[in-house]
Order: C-alpha cells, then sequence, then structure tokens
C-alpha cells in the first residue's frame, strides 16, 4: 500500500480563515515590499533622490502658474508650502495607484504556481509610496524652517490623514489591479487617472477657490478630503475644512475600499486562470 499523500492547497474561503492567512504569510509581504523597493531605485543615477526631485519641481511649477501668475490666494502661508503640503498625499496616492494597479501582471508567474493571499501583492507595492511620502516630507519640514512657518497642535493628528491616504490608495489599487487583470486596457487608462487627477485635486491651490455652490460636488473626488486633512493637520488655524464636503469624502473613501476588497476577492477566485 502506498503511503503517498497528495497536499492541496486552497485559499481560505471564509474571511476570516483568510486574514488568518495574510498573518501567516506576513514574511513574504515584508519580502515583497522590500524587493520592490530595492528594484524601483536600482541602477538609477541619483537613486532614491527621485523621490524629492519630482515632488519639489512640481512645487516649483504650481507655485509660478498658480502663486504668481493666476495670483491664487493662499491667506497667511507661503505659496510653496501650501503646494508641498498636498504634493505629500497626492505623490503618496499617485504613485501608490500605478505601482499596485500593475503589481498583479508585474507578479504573473508566482501567483500561478504557489498559494498565498494574493491581497499581499497590491498592498506591498503600496510601501513603496510610504518610503517616498517619508523622504519628501523632510522636504517639507525644510520648507516650513525655510519660511519659519510653525505648525501649531494639530500637526498631532497627521498620522489619521496619512492612514486615510493609505486606505484611499488601497481601495482605488485593489479596484484598478483586479480591472488589470480582466481588462489589459487598464494600464493605459491609469496614466491618465493619475495625471487627469492632480488637475481637478486641490493640489496647486486651495480648495476655498471653489465656489461655495460646487463645493459639495467637488468634494466627490475623495483625495478632496484627504488634502485638506493634510493641510488642516500641517498648516493649522491657517485652514478650515469644509466639513460636510470632508464628510462626503471620507465616506467615499471607505465605500471605495470596502467594495474594492470585495470586487478584489471576487477575482481572486478566478485569478490564476485568467492571469
Amino acid at each position: 500500500m502506498s503511503n503517498d499523500i497528495d497536499l492541496i492547497i486552497e485559499p481560505g474561503k471564509g474571511i476570516k480563515q483568510y486574514w488568518r492567512d495574510l498573518w501567516r504569510y506576513r514574511e513574504l509581504f515584508y519580502f515583497l515590499a522590500w524587493r520592490d523597493i530595492l528594484v524601483r531605485y536600482k541602477q538609477t543615477v541619483i537613486g532614491i533622490a527621485w523621490s524629492v526631485v519630482r515632488p519639489l519641481l512640481t512645487m516649483i511649477v504650481f507655485t509660478i502658474v498658480f502663486g504668481r501668475i493666476a495670483k491664487l490666494p493662499s491667506g497667511s502661508v507661503p505659496y510653496p508650502v501650501l503646494v508641498f503640503s498636498a504634493l505629500l498625499p497626492w505623490q503618496f496616492f499617485s504613485n501608490a495607484l500605478s505601482e499596485s494597479s500593475n503589481s498583479l501582471i508585474t507578479n504573473a508567474n508566482m501567483m500561478t504556481k504557489i498559494y498565498f493571499p494574493r491581497l499581499i501583492v497590491p498592498a506591498s507595492s503600496v510601501i513603496v509610496s510610504l518610503v517616498d511620502f517619508l523622504i519628501s516630507f523632510i522636504i517639507l519640514i525644510v520648507l516650513m524652517i525655510g519660511y519659519q512657518f510653525t505648525p501649531d497642535w494639530k500637526i498631532l493628528t497627521l498620522p489619521l490623514f496619512l492612514l486615510l491616504a493609505l486606505l484611499t490608495s488601497i481601495g482605488a489599487g485593489l479596484w484598478l489591479s483586479a480591472l488589470n487583470v480582466q481588462y489589459r486596457d487598464f494600464r493605459y487608462i491609469v496614466p491618465f487617472i493619475v495625471q487627469f487627477g492632480l488637475f481637478i485635486s486641490p493640489v496647486g491651490f486651495s480648495s476655498d477657490v471653489i465656489p461655495e455652490k460646487w463645493r459639495l460636488l467637488y468634494s466627490l473626488n475623495p483625495m478632496v478630503g484627504v488634502i485638506d486633512g493634510f493641510r488642516w493637520a500641517i498648516l493649522g488655524q491657517n485652514v478650515q475644512i469644509y466639513w460636510e464636503g470632508f464628510t462626503v469624502s471620507i465616506l467615499l473613501v471607505f465605500i471605495m475600499f470596502y467594495t474594492g476588497l470585495r470586487y478584489f476577492r471576487k477575482i481572486e477566485r478566478i485569478l490564476a486562470d485568467v492571469i
């Protein structure tokens, strides 16, 4: 009689089992995140300095166009500080969206060979953007010191808004990574979303320039609430939050995260067959 035993590994079908699997495979999450960080800056001339150069150049362009030419108001806040405080969450979101949307396709070979919770792949790609965020935050500190701008106690709430930006990035990333598997056209749509979103989000200007009658509609862009929250935390009493719109943006973030997770789980079950 043969004593050979065939072991079949199947994904946990229950949500509790799935979360337990995520914890069991946490080392794979760390490995993928570290690999993506190394690959991102491998064989680049200035390496990790790209995390500084890109937002810095964007800040300069926006300050000239919106601050000097268009002369949009910034209150008592220096315009470069106003712009950079919004660039932090926007760059985090846009980089995370670009990385996570292609993450399943990039790791297709690995996913067709072994089982692990596929949620690890887009989630780990977001960590690269978090590293960029932390590096860019140093530039904001330098700017605030240069302009002698001191934040108040609200800066202590910044981690909450960073968590909100993280949920927004993961939620959108889950949607687009799953859609990209089924419809490869989405790899061409994502750069357009990022480019278009930069100009319809209050990055180069304050949300206060939007007419009052359009503020609530404008807040249907989830990044409006995220950016306004960052500015409120960093710039303190110099910025007021439009709480009705902020509530709408927060609600949309949680809806996008929840539905993105549900849709991703649906696609995950057939991922190996369609990828």
